[in-house]
């Protein structure tokens, strides 16, 4: 348990001291990334004191500046057998490939496994085997810190998805109590949760690290459904009337996955949702529901998202509380049929617009006979009187819940 208190901000100052401690060994500035290519941390060290701007060609300089390389890039180091390698690897100068200077790759393992790399340039005459050697000890000490921090991060996000997969209770009381006392300090204060989803892969432990995450403290994939997965992250903030954080942690999140798989992934383009801040964690669960039913409100309905926040969601905070059969409503099942989906989209828009048929007809673009027509076959099928007040409002719910199913 107490390996699981360790998060990312407290191995960071450790990653840097065994940069800089490479860039000293070695007399060049040494870059650290995990097995994705991303930056974890940069040593500036240059033997007359400065920083050589001939070291920045564009891929070094889009790592530092970005934090990551492109899947292109990435593509193109893996193709010199890194992935494998128990040695340095040189890479030769590749200017097409915006590789202006050659590199020395050091891949860091732990137990036989990749876990990251440490980049160098491959200056004339570069350093020795005697160095390179040495440098490679220290990788070693490397990867073991980040077999660590990897060990830490996964235990924290067990212990998440422990409490928000658990029955309401005394099952969710214990998982409460096991993560804070992972968490130790850093439980207290105001949290709150970010809920992406559908998340592109099917595998349940596919979540990424927390160091890769801004703002994160414990992450985790949570089912979505019967056979997709939506990821959950605990979010720590500064204040509770201010989720600011939450929602850059949220966004950078669906930029990483529109990048890395595509805006119409297998399992659907994904939206974020964000749940309300509370102080400590007792409630953890009421906020997952809430940051669950604001990214299904989003997915719902895209004037929400990408990310949307439970507080701004209106009605669907109510429609998304309500059991699946309700999308089921007798009434309004004519209407819900494929047949008449324009007479079902010209029944929301008019009720959307509180029933003033001048904006709604010229939001749809068409005569308001035309629109008295729809609305008069939308009665015909629902048995609805448009002009009831109840009649309406159970019409509406019906139209908006459709959308959650």
């Amino acid at each position: 348990m107490r390996q699981n208190a360790r998060v990312a901000s407290e191995f960071k100052g450790d990653y840097q001291e065994l940069v800089d401690e490479l860039s000293e060994l070695l007399g060049a500035p040494a870059t650290l990334e995990n097995r994705d290519f991303e930056l974890i941390a940069f040593g500036t060290y240059d033997s007359e004191g400065e920083l050589d701007p001939s070291a920045l060609d564009p891929v070094r300089t889009r790592s530092i500046l970005t934090r990551r390389s492109t899947a292109t890039v990435r593509a193109w180091f893996e193709g010199f057998g890194i992935t494998r390698a128990t040695g340095p690897v040189r890479i030769p100068p590749t200017p097409e490939a915006g590789v202006y200077r050659g590199r020395v790759c050091l891949p860091v393992r732990h137990r036989g496994v990749v876990l990251g790399y440490v980049w160098l340039l491959d200056d004339d005459p570069g350093p020795t085997d005697a160095q390179l050697a040495a440098a490679m000890e220290v990788a070693g000490r490397i990867g073991a810190l980040l077999a660590d921090e990897a060990r830490a991060g996964a235990g924290l996000g067990r212990e998440l998805r422990a409490v928000l997969t658990a029955e309401r209770g005394w099952q969710q009381d214990m998982a409460v109590a096991e993560l804070r006392t992972a968490l130790g300090a850093r439980a207290d204060g105001p949290h709150t949760l970010v809920c992406l989803a559908p998340w592109p892969s099917a595998d349940p432990e596919d979540a990424p690290s927390p160091r890769t995450v801004p703002h994160a403290t414990a992450l985790c994939t949570v089912p979505w459904g019967a056979t997709a997965q939506s990821l959950a992250v605990l979010v720590r903030l500064r204040s509770a009337d201010a989720a600011a954080p939450a929602l850059t942690t949220a966004s950078r999140l669906l930029k990483e996955v529109e990048g890395t798989h595509g805006v119409r992934a297998a399992r659907g383009t994904p939206a974020a949702g964000v749940g309300e801040p509370r102080v400590g964690l007792v409630e953890l669960g009421a906020v997952w529901q809430e940051a669950a039913a604001a990214a299904r409100a989003a997915l719902a309905e895209p004037r929400l998202g990408p990310v949307a926040e439970w507080g701004r969601i209106g009605p669907y905070r109510l429609l998304t509380a309500l059991p699946p059969e309700s999308a089921h409503d007798p009434a309004a099942s004519p209407l819900l049929s494929p047949a008449h989906r324009d007479l079902a989209h010209t029944a929301e828009v008019y009720l959307d617009r509180a029933g003033q048929a001048g904006r709604t007809a010229a939001e749809l673009g068409i005569h308001r006979q035309t629109l008295y027509y729809r609305l008069s076959r939308v009665e015909q099928l629902t048995g609805l009187d448009l002009d009831d007040g109840e009649d309406r409002l159970l019409l509406h719910m019906a139209l908006k819940r459709a959308r959650l199913a």
